[in-house]
């Protein structure tokens, strides 16, 4: 079977490390560059003439120099040697970001199964990996995976070495990572991965099994290489923190070209339903509800209302009360019970005299109180009703006077301590003694390691503790303080109003 038939079937992601010293011998370096170009660049024995500087090796070579963006000059120069030893997919490149031919599968729906996992990953991470992996690509198109734990899936995911069942042995330590086969009836969709590499969680030591598997899994739905350097789908492997990934722009054309872009009707139809129950609540607050005799807001005051589902969200403050999680931005909060729903509404028709475009807020769980923060002061409620003598200044929390406004603030029912965020910084508060800890403020990033910026958020749920920062959510465990992940910004949100 020719390459170009293979590419129908198969896309592997094929590791090339030359260990040692670097090649010193011309004829060492010919026959690194005659590998190199016959599992890559279709070069034949057959086209290979006695004088390999010349006729189809040379041109070969520039064809290579070409996709790379290197110096096309059909000569093996240091340049070309040193693109040809990097980590990379043992598919042939091909211009641009590329499909195997418009193959691709006939359903949106698919299906995917792990059949077993490498002893370098516990199985909670590998099933996140690969989950995450493929939702790279569902994030972007209208396709949606579902796992299955018997039968026989379109993707059949597995571990193992040397010959494994497939046309395709894997060559041990340090070589080819893993390989996948294009949509096709049978073997096609599924990824292997070598069980002789080290596969790591998100540690540059090793190969981020994440990376690999959304590499190997735009082959499983059809893609081939991308020459754009940064590319997902560009041949040559390189590590990126898995956290901070995003699938590039070159990535997402290629794919929307087979499947087409993410349609949002699901997610537009609850957005516009959080609307009208807005509209139709401020109509009965206004007109049938306690403050009746206000006057009722006009139409050309209208208020431009938060997208809940937008990936750039960034919330004001998060906290729960009375067994819901509500989630602050402008002059609005979404509440959401324990039965999953979740509505969107007007500050100002909870909670009365409370400030809009609040800092930070918290819930004390034995005080029945939540607190809201905005610049210097401070408001109470039990509930919806104002607590008498708020709103107090931040010093009746024994912050200094230098703090102009805390950015966010989280309390804890078990030890009874709050957290306020200021800046990079954060107080501890003993709320059972009503004074500040010894020892802060304390840097962030000293306190809660891998997270540099800003909070702007924070609430606890299952025994972790969430804080966000600009578009991002870090998740770290309570007590030990633990980084575990990072979120969306909306994660928490999008998710809920997903559930409704």
């Amino acid at each position: 079977m020719g390459i170009h038939n293979q590419l129908c079937f198969l896309a592997s992601l094929a590791l090339v490390i030359h260990a040692g010293p670097i090649l010193q011998h011309a004829d060492e370096d010919e026959a690194t560059a005659e590998r190199y170009l016959k599992s890559f660049y279709n070069l034949t024995d057959e086209t290979i003439s006695v004088r390999k500087e010349t006729s189809s090796m040379t041109e070969k070579m520039k064809e290579m120099q070409e996709f790379f963006g290197l110096k096309v000059t059909g000569k093996m120069d240091q340049e070309t040697m040193e693109m040809m030893k990097k980590p990379r997919c043992g598919v042939p490149d091909v211009a641009a970001y590329s499909t195997f031919g418009g193959i691709k599968w006939q359903t949106n729906k698919l299906t995917y199964r792990i059949l077993n996992y490498t002893p370098d990953m516990s199985r909670a991470e590998v099933d996140e990996s690969m989950e995450r992996a493929l939702q790279v690509w569902a994030k972007v198109t209208p396709l949606k995976f579902t796992r299955i734990h018997s039968g026989t899936a379109d993707i059949m995911i597995s571990f193992g070495t040397r010959n494994h069942g497939d046309a395709y042995p894997f060559d041990g330590p340090r070589g080819t990572l893993a390989h996948a086969f294009a949509p096709s009836p049978g073997i096609g969709g599924d990824a292997h991965f070598d069980d002789d590499e080290s596969f790591t969680f998100r540690s540059s030591r090793g190969f981020v099994l994440f990376l690999v598997a959304a590499h190997e899994f735009g082959h499983s739905l059809g893609l081939s290489h991308s020459n754009v350097r940064g590319a997902l789908m560009f041949p040559t492997y390189s590590f990126t923190d898995p956290d901070r990934f995003s699938l590039p722009s070159d990535d997402i054309r290629g794919i929307q070209s087979l499947y087409g872009k993410r349609m949002i009707f699901k997610k537009t139809s609850t957005i516009f339903k959080l609307k009208l129950f807005s509209q139709l609540f401020t109509m009965w607050y206004y007109f049938k509800g306690p403050n009746r005799d206000r006057t009722p807001v006009k139409p050309d005051e209208e208020v431009t209302t938060p997208n809940a589902c937008d990936p750039d969200l960034v919330l004001d403050a998060v906290t729960t009360l009375r067994g819901e999680t509500v989630f602050f931005k402008d002059s609005f909060f979404w509440r959401k019970s324990q039965s999953r729903t979740v509505t969107q509404i007007p500050i100002k028709h909870f909670w009365s005299n409370a400030p809009d475009n609040i800092d930070a807020a918290y819930e004390n769980q034995v005080q029945d109180k939540v607190f809201f923060f905005k610049d210097r002061q401070v408001w109470a409620f039990k509930g919806i009703t104002p607590e008498p003598g708020y709103p107090k200044t931040l010093s009746s929390f024994g912050l200094p006077s230098s703090v102009r406004k805390v950015s966010a603030a989280v309390h804890d029912k078990t030890t009874g301590k709050t957290l306020f965020f200021v800046d990079k910084v954060y107080y501890s508060y003993d709320e059972r003694a009503q004074k500040m800890d010894t020892g802060y403020p304390k840097q962030v990033e000293n306190g809660f390691p891998g997270l540099t910026g800003e909070v702007t958020a924070a609430h606890i749920s299952n025994g972790n503790i969430y804080l966000y920062s600009g578009t991002n959510v870090y998740e770290f465990r309570l007590y030990s303080k633990r980084f575990l992940r990072v979120l969306k910004n909306n994660f928490f949100l999008a998710l809920l109003v997903e559930l409704s």
